[in-house]
């Protein structure tokens, strides 16, 4: 029985760090450098990175992410879209889930939109999901260091790195990206 309170305690305050996201908002040059240090990190995991990075209509970046719970689970980020190495916009990226997750994480994401047409479908969205329409690769090494040839023909690549915390469960799904109202 105390186990299972315990358990609703712990979900309805993730819950509640959740729903009160926006009031832990944070600069927007505090965004802009966290995006920097993430761009660096990014850059120093492979010396292909940058190029990937230099061929993309747009990158996403969000330089950390909190991921955390027991069983509800909850997400909450905040990053820029930068096109052309300059940033544009400001988003949030944020879920929820209920399942056997346990531990609270952090880590950076970064999302290379590879051709205009993905660039375009995810600016002109009022709340987008990655992995909705499964046009999001996961990008990891294979043996040597190369990167997977058929991964890297999709649209949009997704990098998550920089893994700190107690939390197995890296992934896109379910993940819900919005544009920060000025």
């Amino acid at each position: 029985m105390k186990s299972k309170a315990l358990t609703a305690i712990t979900g309805l305050t993730v819950l509640a760090l959740i729903a009160s996201a926006p009031s832990f908002a944070r600069t927007k040059a505090e965004i802009d450098m966290s995006a920097d240090r993430a761009m660096d990190r990014f850059y120093t995991l492979d010396p292909q990175d940058r190029d990937l990075a230099a061929k993309a209509a747009g990158v996403l970046v969000f330089g950390r992410v909190t991921k955390g719970g027991a069983g509800v689970a909850g997400e909450f980020g905040e990053g820029v879209l930068r096109i052309n190495g300059k940033t544009v916009d400001y988003y949030s990226v944020g879920s929820a889930s209920v399942g056997l997750t346990l531990g609270v994480g952090k880590h950076s994401e970064v999302i290379l939109f590879m051709t205009h047409d993905a660039l375009d479908k995810f600016t002109g969205s009022s709340n987008w999901s990655a992995g909705a329409d499964g046009s999001i690769a996961l990008v990891s090494k294979g043996a040597g260091g190369q990167y997977d040839v058929a991964t890297l023909g999709k649209p949009i690549l997704g990098f998550i790195f920089h893994e700190k915390g107690l939390l197995g469960d890296l992934s896109f799904e379910g993940s819900k990206i919005t544009r920060i109202k000025n």
